[in-house]
């Protein structure tokens, strides 16, 4: 699983007209799953993220979670952060699990982000969306549960 997480002032997504999903200060994930993920890399992911102490405390140091702050999470599925673009000029998907078991995993991370109790909003799986945000710091940054296996290894 990986995802691209965004500290935002505020974002939302649109599918056509319709605004889906839209939260205030939080974090924008964009989150991709990937062929050999399991309920366990959801686990992980979902800890590590709403955990994550990237806002400001009073002394201007990233001490605080979005918990911490109340912040909201927008998901917004983006299976192309699978896409392997290391030989030739179209980027190659091989790695992303299958749409339909994919669509499950990721309603799952979904569902174990709003068992954190924070607001969280979605975009529409497999849409085409258009994401608008306000990134704050800018703070971004990338995880990937790949890296979680590795450790344990080694």
């Amino acid at each position: 699983m990986r995802a691209v997480i965004q500290r935002v002032k505020n974002a939302k997504v649109v599918v056509g007209e319709e605004v889906t999903g839209q939260i205030g200060a939080g974090l924008l994930i964009l989150v991709a799953v990937g062929q050999g993920d399991d309920e366990s890399d959801v686990e992980w992911a979902v800890d590590k993220i709403a955990d994550l102490r990237i806002f400001e405390d009073e002394n201007s140091k990233m001490n605080l979670s979005v918990k911490d702050v109340n912040g909201g999470l927008l998901i917004v599925s983006q299976f192309t952060l699978y896409g392997d673009i290391r030989k030739g000029r179209r980027p190659s998907f091989t790695n992303s699990m299958p749409p339909d078991e994919a669509e499950k995993m990721y309603d799952r991370f979904v569902e174990k982000c709003k068992a954190t109790e924070l607001n969280v909003e979605t975009g529409v799986f497999k849409a085409m969306m258009q994401v608008h945000l306000v990134n704050d710091g800018p703070v971004t940054l990338l995880l990937d549960t790949i890296d979680r296996k590795r450790s344990r290894r080694g």
